[in-house]
């Protein structure tokens, strides 16, 4: 398969610099060229594998799955019993009482009100 002028590890790094340094209306800049077979390549080649899809689906590699402790979960479900969408100050907080990322009591949050839906669902 030919690859077109803009591979993906061109359009990664043009959206992780932001455009900066470009003036507005000037010609886009020409993709580096890529060998044709890096350890990337292979990478890449490997996660679009049907194999492979199924083991890592959706996951984002060099990060585990993180294993919240029975404490850090009841403190999660009962904020998620006062209000399903939580706020940022309360975020905040609890990211700090319970010692996790922000990111990470939001997507508790998003994950919870998901099984929420399920179960209401399932109910009917």
């Amino acid at each position: 398969m030919e690859k077109g002028p803009f591979s993906v590890e061109w359009l990664a790094q043009s959206s992780r610099s932001g455009g900066r340094g470009v003036p507005e209306g000037s010609p886009p800049q020409t993709p580096p060229s890529v060998p044709a077979d890096t350890p990337r390549d292979r990478e890449a080649a490997e996660r679009r594998s049907p194999g492979h899809a199924a083991e890592s689906a959706g996951a984002v590699p060099g990060r585990s799955r993180t294993k919240f402790s029975a404490a850090q979960l009841q403190e999660l479900e009962r904020s998620f019993r006062e209000q399903r969408y939580i706020r940022a100050g309360e975020k905040r907080r609890l990211a700090a009482v319970l010692n996790l990322s922000q990111s990470q009591i939001k997507t508790w949050f998003q994950n919870r009100r998901m099984k929420f839906k399920r179960q209401t669902q399932d109910a009917r």
